[in-house]
This record gives structure tokens, sequence and C-alpha cells, in this order.
């Protein structure tokens, strides 16, 4: 199974609040209508909570870099379900992609496809 994590960062102008409510409220029902088309396994959005407390924990690190504002995860079959030249799931993958645009600071937000090794659990 692939697994795609992207580490998101909200638009400057928005706040956290403003950030997760689109994310939570519009973007992912967004994702859910078009899970089959694009082969999406799980979507998973996982939200920060306590910004106040992931800055002292950056400051336990020596000062890292700053937190991200949630992280989605998306699991997939394979990596053929995102390589697809498919119409349907062009046009799904490029409908995400400007509705990111809506409330995620895209050029700050590092995304990338790994292969999931569970540990534990």
């Amino acid at each position: 199974m692939i697994k795609l994590t992207f580490c998101l960062r909200r638009k400057p102008e928005m706040t956290v609040e403003e950030f997760q409510r689109y994310w939570r409220d519009v973007h992912a029902p967004l994702v859910a209508e078009r899970a089959e088309v694009l082969g999406i396994r799980r979507y998973v959005q996982v939200h920060t909570v306590h910004p106040e407390v992931n800055d002292r924990l950056r400051g336990r690190n020596g000062g890292s870099p700053e937190a991200f504002d949630g992280v989605a995860e998306i699991w997939l079959d394979d990596l053929a379900s995102m390589a697809t030249d498919d119409p349907a799931a062009v046009q799904a993958s490029a409908e995400l992609l400007a509705d990111e645009r809506n409330f995620i600071d895209l050029p700050s937000s590092p995304i990338w496809l790994a292969e999931a090794h569970t540990i534990v659990g």
C-alpha cells in the first residue's frame, strides 16, 4: 500500500479555525466524492491542536521549523492509482488542486509518497 502524506500550512490570511473548518467541511467532502475515481482507499485529516504547545515543543528541539497546521494522509493500492491518465481521474485531481489553492499555502506544504510499514498496531 502506498501512502501520500501532505503536511499543510494554511494561507497566511486564514486563522487556524478558518483553515480547519474549510478543510473539514468543504474540502473533505470533495475528496470523499472523488475517492473512488482516484483510487483512494483511506483519507485521514490530522488537525493541529494547541498551537502554543507546539511552540514550546519547537523550543524543546532547539528551534525546529514551524509546526504544520495539519497533515493529510491518503492511502492508495499502488502508484498506478495516481499515475493514471483516465480523464475522470485527471479532472478529479485538477478539481481538488483548485480547491486546495483556497486554503493551503501550497509552496510551504511538503508532500511525498511512501510505503507504510506498521510496527505497532
